[in-house]
């Protein structure tokens, strides 16, 4: 079921949804089995797998001369998304790519998924890799997410990049795009970011899940801007609780993301992790019970591969 259909069929219920990376090379399924196992009860519409793109490393050889060798910690995303459908019956959502992919990889991998009765998926351009200062689109790829939204469009219009095609099944794909209620770290303002976020849903896409954010008002703000720009598809808000002191400096400087001084004070004054996970904990159930408060029909987490503390928020607030 689509996305949007999920919310229609809410009335009014907020709906608990989360997001799992694949496991890192050579462990198994049961890996991400574990963690998704204790988050069934909260009933979630539907699971969202993440896309880890391929990085580079070099090995020497001596002699000056390196080899470039491919690596891929976390690949996995189709099967996971097979698996999450058949062992829970509930959707899952692939997240695809502009990074690492061609146009032509771009309607294999829809064409996979549609096969596999996925019909939702999460269109992102992706960061820059390691190797890169800035990202770098593939020959022949896309260099942003709008012109990845359209081609999933004209797909599910039956338009494929093989122009003689003739009588070409279309696919039926529900499109989500993210937004950042504190702006891409690359975008020069907030308004920007919603001009070129319009310019996603003008193409297609459905709907949006948020970027992390620690402070409701700020997600309340980008709504209203959003609105006021004529952005009517529903506004999902991506949520992430603190678990370890290491995240005060982690999350601002990898997400770009504000920390409020009231949580920060409160983090400094914890002894232990355990504590700090508590702490983060707390927080994140009241931004939870305040936005839940406000109508949002879906409350989405980042689980970052572990569910235990989502599990504790989700108990207290579902």
């Amino acid at each position: 079921m689509k996305v949007t259909k999920h919310i229609e069929n809410s009335n009014g219920k907020t709906q608990f949804t989360f997001e799992i990376l694949p496991p890192l090379k050579g462990q198994n399924i049961n890996s991400i089995f574990d963690n998704i196992d204790p988050l069934m009860e909260f009933n979630p519409p539907f699971i969202d797998v993440t896309y880890h793109r391929e990085e580079y490393t070099y090995k020497h050889l001596g002699n000056d001369l390196l080899k470039k060798q491919v690596v891929r910690k976390r690949p996995g995303t189709v099967g996971i998304c097979a698996a999450i459908q058949n062992k829970y019956k509930v959707d899952a959502i692939p997240h695809i790519l502009c990074g690492g992919f061609t146009k032509e990889d771009t309607e294999n991998f829809l064409i996979d998924i549609d096969f596999l009765g996925i019909h939702n998926v999460m269109a992102l351009r992706g960061d820059a890799i390691k190797s890169e200062t800035y990202f770098e689109p593939e020959k022949d790829g896309h260099s942003y997410a709008s012109e990845l939204v359209t081609q999933i469009t004209e797909l599910n219009k039956g338009i494929y990049l093989d122009e003689e095609l003739q009588n070409c099944a279309p696919t039926n794909f529900c499109i989500g795009v993210g937004a950042y209620p504190e702006k891409h770290m690359e975008a020069p303002s907030l308004d920007s970011d919603i001009h070129y976020l319009k310019k996603k849903i003008n193409n297609g896409a459905e709907y949006v899940v948020t970027q992390m954010f620690f402070d409701n008002q700020k997600y309340f703000s980008f709504v209203e801007k959003c609105r006021s720009e004529g952005i009517t598809v529903p506004i999902i808000p991506g949520l992430k609780p603190i678990a370890i002191k290491k995240h005060l400096n982690l999350i601002p400087h990898r997400f770009h993301v504000d920390l409020p001084e009231a949580l920060i004070l409160e983090i400094i004054k914890c002894k232990t992790n355990e504590d700090i996970r508590q702490v983060g904990i707390e927080w994140c159930v009241a931004q939870s019970k305040e936005l839940m408060e406000a109508g949002i029909p879906i409350l989405h987490y980042y689980s970052m591969g572990k569910s235990d503390n989502i599990k504790a928020i989700a108990s207290q607030v579902f």
